[in-house]
């Protein structure tokens, strides 16, 4: 017997039911560490020496630079991080005029942001990307196939890839110094250089904190933004500044994990391949249903 007309949109309502419930059944949920390490970056005491970049050569046995540590013209120039070079240092002028009328510049110390919920992490298919316990996010170049989706994803376009190596090419970043920090007392190498204290390492929550009191000790020299403190989720590194943060290269950034879209999007789209199999289960179920109807009721007929 045929399925009537009423009986198949009952059967592909129940059917949509059934294959809607898995996505609404599981909520992202974050993965961040309760409570990471983390680096405050104070732009008002940075004076630009480098010595940072300096000190994450030599923690990192990266090559030496084209421009010498000591030749401070290149904070002019708008560097990001690379395969050789995991921090930098970059010179802006927001307007700010001293007492002798000229331009007082900020500088900005550029690395990994080492997210909450990195997106980097979340976008690695085989797990060479991990978000640690200490705040580091973790590279493991031994199951990393250089598919580069890290570079992608990440919105601070940080990773950087080793192009000019022909056999077993990396991807390249700060590495919060993990195995010093892993260590009882251990710092990152850029923060224990610091000359003027402008890096402040220690748990998140304390920094967090830390930077609290000085934009309340002194509203009037600090801006009322902790950077990274919820930019994407957080990060394990933040900043405190007398300038707009916008004026001086960061990047303005949603609240919201990258990981909560990028996964909640993944995770509906593996849930409805099950939906063609619910959909043909049901209306298999309700047209075996209807036929035995259909039989009992003409067996009473004869």
């Amino acid at each position: 017997m045929p399925i009537t007309r009423r009986s198949f949109l009952a059967a592909l309502g129940i059917a949509g039911a059934t294959a809607a419930a898995p996505k609404n059944a599981e909520a992202w949920q974050s993965k961040a560490p309760p409570d990471p390490y983390g680096c405050l970056v104070d732009l008002t005491r940075c004076v630009g020496c480098r010595k940072c970049e300096q000190a994450c050569k030599e923690v990192n046995d990266l090559p030496e630079p084209a421009i010498k540590f000591d030749d401070l013209t290149i904070l002019d120039v708008k560097r990001r991080p690379d395969q050789n070079a995991f921090t930098v240092i970059n010179r802006y002028y927001s307007g700010r005029i001293d007492d002798r009328d000229k331009l007082v510049p900020t500088f900005v110390k550029v690395q990994c942001m080492h997210c909450q919920d990195p997106a980097c992490a979340s976008a690695c298919i085989t797990g060479a990307l991990s978000k640690k316990e200490n705040g580091a996010v973790h590279y493991d170049v031994d199951k990393c196939i250089g598919c580069r989706y890290c570079m992608a994803a990440c919105p601070f376009e940080i990773p950087a890839y080793e192009y000019d190596r022909p056999v077993l090419p990396r991807v390249r970043k700060c590495t919060f110094c993990f195995e010093r920090i892993s260590k009882e007392g251990g710092k990152p190498g850029c923060a224990s250089i610091c000359p003027v204290e402008a890096i402040t390492f220690g748990k998140r929550s304390e920094l967090l904190g830390q930077a609290r009191e000085r934009i309340k000790g002194d509203p009037g020299k600090y801006n009322d933004h902790i950077y990274g403190e919820r930019e994407v989720g957080g990060t394990s590194w933040m900043y405190i500044s007398n300038v707009d943060f916008g004026k001086v290269g960061f990047q303005a950034l949603p609240t919201r994990p990258m990981p909560q879209t990028t996964e909640t999007i993944q995770s509906g789209l593996f849930s409805y391949l099950w939906s063609p199999l619910a959909l043909f289960g049901v209306l298999g179920a309700v047209m075996g249903y209807t036929s035995r109807k259909h039989d009992k009721e003409d067996g009473h007929d004869a």
